[in-house]
This record gives C-alpha cells, structure tokens and sequence, in this order.
C-alpha cells in the first residue's frame, strides 16, 4: 500500500491529496534572528510564488465542498503574532492566497496589557479580511493537553471558543494542538477524542510531516507539514512532494 509521501513524489491522488503547512512568526531576515517558529519575508514571499503557481490554497471550512481540486494546499499560522498582520496579510493579499491563523486567546489578553507588540489585539483579528484568512482555536493558556486532565483541557477549549465569541470574531472549529500535543495512552486518547466531539471540534491538527487527504483518515489527528527558519526554496518544494526530508 502506498504511502501519503509516496502517492506525493509520484503525483497519485492529487484530488484526495492536502497539504497543510504549519507557520508561525514572519520577520524580515535583517530583524530575523535564527529560530524554527520564525520564516524570513524574503522566503516566505519565494514560497509563496511556488505555491500560487502550483496549488490551490483553501480555508478548512470550505474543504468539504472543494474536496475535488487538484493539488489542495492549506497554510496555517499559531499564535496570533502581531508581524503577521504587518508581514503575512500583506503578501497573501498580494499574491491573493488564503491562510489560517490559530488564535491561543490567552496571549492576546496578555499581549493587550503589554506594552510590546507581540500579538494582536482582539480588534486586529476581528478586522482581518475574510477573503484571506480564517481564524480558528489554538487553546485559551497554550498549554500541552497531553499533560491535562480531560475536563481541565475542555474548559481550556471552551474558554478559547467564548473569548472569541465575546469579541465577535468568527472563526472554524478547527484546533490545533498547542505544541501539537494530545493524549496517546489508549482509553485517555479516546476520551479526549470524545471531548473533542462534544465540543463541537470538526478538526484537529498535530505536527507529524506527512501529505494528508481528505477526507480525513482522523479528523483529530491531522498532520502538519513543519516549515522552518532555514528551509530554502529546494527543501521546501521537497517537503511539499514528500512532507518531510528524512524516513
């Protein structure tokens, strides 16, 4: 049986096929220092060009109806950083691509009281464009839910889900997991999968560095394609054909 990487590098199920890459801050490379969560601008912006030459970006919300395109891609940003308003919205507006930016609602309300610009405020995120992002849950404290009770980790969800409500801001119930972390012992990992559901999630993400397709073989645990400080163009454009570099 082939393998999501395999079917990748040959160019199988191109329909069924999604890949979901996984961002966090984005910086200049002059004010970039060398660190994993942070993409330069400068490869960002290369990235992008690739992409919008090669696939078709889409919202988790409007998977289900466009589940027969060809070479799906979705492009997820954690955490709300406030350089995401000032570099990201402006290269997906344009080269007229569409992301996903998870919000820990916990790190805006802290960034609100702060002096530094970190993240944005609730007012930024209910102002992004529509058209161009999808805001979804990241947890309201970041913690890791592998390591919390299963009730504590539903009123940290629900928390998430009434913070965003209270400021007006729409978003999908898509989480992704902070850390990319949940519960893998058996009956714990089915009971927070149970949880999941009556929260009302659609989806969950983890990291994992694999080609994923839809419809969901778990909806609960869907991987992430990491995109690094250090990934020039050429493992970049591996990554998308293989998901990960090594096996």
């Amino acid at each position: 049986m082939l393998t999501n990487a395999v079917k990748g590098l040959f160019g199988l199920s191109k329909r069924k096929a999604v890949r979901i890459l996984m961002y966090h801050q984005v910086l200049p490379k002059e004010l970039a220092p060398k660190d994993n969560l942070i993409v330069t601008t400068e490869n960002l912006e290369e990235q992008f060009i690739y992409i919008k030459n090669n696939f078709t970006t889409l919202f988790f919300k409007e998977i289900h109806k466009e589940h027969n395109i060809s070479n799906k891609i979705i492009l997820t940003f954690d955490d709300g950083y406030y350089n995401n308003l000032e570099y990201l919205v402006p290269l997906l507006e344009k080269y007229q691509l569409k992301a996903t930016i998870f919000i820990p609602t916990e790190y805006i309300q802290n960034g609100m009281q702060s002096h530094e610009r970190n993240f944005m405020n609730f007012t930024e995120i209910k102002s992004l464009n529509p058209e161009l992002i999808e805001i979804a849950l990241h947890s309201h404290s970041h913690r890791n839910y592998s390591e919390l009770p299963i009730e504590e980790a539903r009123e940290d969800l629900k928390k998430n889900i009434e913070i965003l409500k209270k400021n007006s801001i729409k978003f999908s119930s898509v989480l992704a997991y902070p850390y990319g972390k949940f519960p893998r012992e058996k009956d714990k990992k089915r009971a927070f999968f149970k949880m999941l559901e009556e929260s009302e999630i659609t989806a969950a993400l983890r990291i994992g560095n694999e080609i994923e397709s839809y419809p969901w073989k778990n909806k609960f645990e869907i991987k992430r394609i990491d995109i690094k400080y250090g990934d020039n163009i050429n493992i970049f454009k591996w990554k998308l054909k293989l998901g990960k570099l090594k096996f």
